[in-house]
């Protein structure tokens, strides 16, 4: 797990090097086809020389939610440990690992009535208004979602309607894990090395088309700007690039800061998530380090991911070194 760029791809390859894994995707774009650009999915070649599941299973036009996730992901597993493999699930769309680890939310069902309501509210004040409305209800909430952001905004404000609670506290109840997972946290040290990567990777993007790769999704009858799979960071951006509302140096600068704000969010998830283990993925030994812990994970479920024994090495215990485990109060 780890925010966006922080470099999840690479130590997965690397340990899919060492031990007998079954990759498994978690990320809510790289599930489109023909969004390939904008959501850093592995190229063809690497997805070939290591096969990931959940990539490429739905058109951006189809909506694909958490729970759907959840059964894709659980029948991935149980596929992965039929064939004597462990599942190593990587990414950083933190409601599908929250889904997967404690169960989908216990949250009461969508109420039209109010949602219509809601809408109209919307269209005569404005979302900005709204949220301001939902930061009085819980500013919890409010600190999380954005302002351009209806679909969440509409939740939250039907949660508590509906249960007479904020939502950020029905929320902070977690459930108990529904099965024992090893939980390794990837990011730098330091906020600005990741910033620096974060805009890298977008430079890459833009030169490796990810504008064109916009322009033709556009031309998709079926697919507009509410469609779920055009709110990804980066796509919405892009998407107003080509309908004029600014121009490529602003384009830029809102797909950065937009970035940004996502890797924040991750950032603050994955602390409010127990026993996870942080990592630099600069640090020469981190990749000898959670292998290590892969190992103890493997010892500790009785060598069921279908490692033999022999292979497992020096006897460590599951737990993270001392600097690393220093690292989730440090990262930021």
């Amino acid at each position: 797990m780890g925010p966006t760029a922080a470099g999840k791809t690479g130590l997965a390859l690397a340990l899919a090097d060492r031990w007998p894994v079954s990759l498994i995707s978690v990320d809510s774009a790289q599930v489109y086809r023909g969004m390939d650009i904008g959501s850093a999915k592995p190229d063809a070649e690497t997805l070939a020389a290591y096969p990931h599941a959940l990539i490429d299973l739905r058109d951006p036009e189809h909506a694909y939610s958490a729970a759907d996730f959840v059964a894709d992901a659980e029948l991935a597993m149980r596929r992965s440990h039929a064939l004597g493999r462990l599942p190593l699930l990587v990414g950083g769309t933190m409601m599908y690992f929250r889904a997967l680890l404690y169960g989908l939310d216990r949250l009461p069902p969508a109420d039209p009535a109010f949602r219509r309501l809601i809408s109209d509210r919307a269209a005569s004040a404005g979302w900005p208004a709204l949220h301001k409305q939902l930061a009085r209800l819980d500013p919890e909430s409010a600190a999380r979602i954005l302002p351009s952001d209806p679909q969440r905004i509409q939740r939250a404000l039907e949660i508590h309607h509906l249960t007479g609670q904020p939502p950020s506290a029905l929320r902070r109840i977690q459930p108990r894990p529904r099965f024992p997972s090893l939980r390794l946290v990837v990011t730098p040290s330091d906020r600005h090395i990741l910033h620096r990567r974060i805009g890298d990777r977008l430079g890459a993007m833009i030169a490796a088309g990810f504008v064109n790769e916009v322009r033709a999704l556009r031309e998709r009858p079926g697919l507009g700007p509410d469609c779920a799979a055009m709110k990804s960071v980066g796509y919405r951006q892009a998407w107003g690039l080509l309908e004029g509302d600014f121009g490529l140096r602003e384009f830029e600068q809102r797909a950065q800061a937009a970035t940004r704000q996502l890797a924040k969010r991750q950032l603050t998830a994955l602390r409010q998530m127990t026993d996870g283990l942080w990592y630099d993925p600069d640090h020469g030994r981190t990749i000898n380090r959670v292998s290590r812990q892969v190992a103890g994970f493997s010892r500790q479920q009785g060598g069921s991911a279908g490692i033999p024994e022999q292979s497992l090495g020096p006897r460590a215990p599951a737990r993270p070194d001392n600097a690393q485990a220093t690292q989730q109060q440090t990262t930021t």
